[in-house]
């Protein structure tokens, strides 16, 4: 009997056919993400799990499938959804897709970049209903990226694509993380490593790319934003909860910052009707990593995960490797 794969979202089709090759492949039929009810009746018996971060993967649900769940593949690089340390003590192997979407992630931080620094969306709605009368010397004035200082929050793969990105702009990199890199990789950059406090009180643009754990969640706050440069514009293509969405509404309309590019939100998909009122910050329904490469490429390395755990051996891309060294089980 074929082992029965649980998949809570359709993906691109080229992965539910590898995945079919080896598997009883079960898909969510609707566009939705799945209740937590529909989650819990459709796992049991479940060998596999291709779950999304909108997916709550803890460990009552792991109980809920039974001890025959061998494996969840998030289709994600983050998988904050997921309780790992319940996972490896049950011996079920947790992956991710690393280093597919390192790139174009990167690119759309750019993108929010640009647009929050030359207000360019703002200038596109203004034109679409009908209020550009000419140009002015004073109209619709942004802010320069070109030479500006360039802060990143979290220097891992993304954080170093955008960095690597900073260049052609001319910029000044500067950043802060847990762990500073090694000096190689600082030159190579250009980046130099500041504290916190520093990251704040230098950059023109700061980009967030660390992920969401109880230290980073509302790591930027009122405090932090009053903290900035009043011209400074904040970015955030990682998690939402990063940032304190209230407090970036009152620190924008108060002028305490000049604008923000958000990709993630604090409860998504809801959007603090604080922001969404606001011109000064861009808004955009989690593109990240929206490529039709990039998100094919996403799904053939969650597929090829499962299928190697069920297969007992250890993905590529497994975050708790220590399940299949023999030492974990349920």
């Amino acid at each position: 009997m074929r082992p029965r794969v649980l998949v809570t979202r359709r993906l691109p089709e080229p992965a539910l056919e590898r995945l079919a090759d080896g598997c009883e492949v079960e898909v969510n039929p609707a566009d939705r993400p799945m209740s937590r009810d529909e989650l819990r009746d459709r796992v049991r018996g479940a060998a596999g799990l291709l779950s999304l971060l909108t997916d709550r993967v803890d460990a009552p649900l792991m109980d809920d499938a039974g001890p025959g769940l061998k494996v969840v593949a998030n289709y994600a690089v983050g998988f904050d959804n997921i309780d790992v340390a319940a996972a490896t003590a049950r011996g079920i192997a947790v992956t991710n897709t690393p280093d597919v979407l390192t790139e174009t992630t990167a690119d759309l931080a750019w993108a929010l970049m640009l647009d929050s620094s030359r207000r360019v969306s703002e200038g596109d709605r203004l034109v679409r209903r009908g209020g550009f009368s000419g140009w002015a010397p004073m109209f619709m004035t942004g802010h320069d990226v070109f030479a500006a200082t360039l802060g990143l929050y979290g220097f891992g793969r993304i954080g170093r694509a955008v960095a690597a990105r900073a260049a052609g702009f001319s910029m000044r990199v500067i950043y802060h993380d847990e762990t500073r890199a090694d000096p190689a990789t600082e030159e190579k950059l250009a980046a130099r490593f500041v504290s916190f406090d520093g990251l704040l009180r230098e950059s023109d643009i700061i980009s967030i790319h660390c992920p969401l754990t109880p230290a980073t969640r509302h790591r930027f706050a009122l405090g932090e934003f009053s903290a900035m440069k009043r011209t400074a514009r904040i970015v955030n293509t990682a998690r939402g909860p990063i940032i304190k969405e209230d407090d970036l509404a009152e620190a924008l309309r108060r002028g305490l910052i000049a604008g923000a590019g958000l990709d993630v939100y604090e409860a998504e998909p809801a959007v603090s009707p604080g922001l969404a009122a606001l011109d000064s910050v861009v808004l955009a329904p989690h593109l990240g990593s929206a490529t039709v490469a990039t998100r094919e490429a996403m799904a053939m390395i969650a597929a090829s995960s499962v299928l190697e755990a069920l297969a007992g051996r250890r993905p590529a891309a497994c975050v708790n490797p220590g399940v299949f060294d023999g030492g974990t089980g349920r």
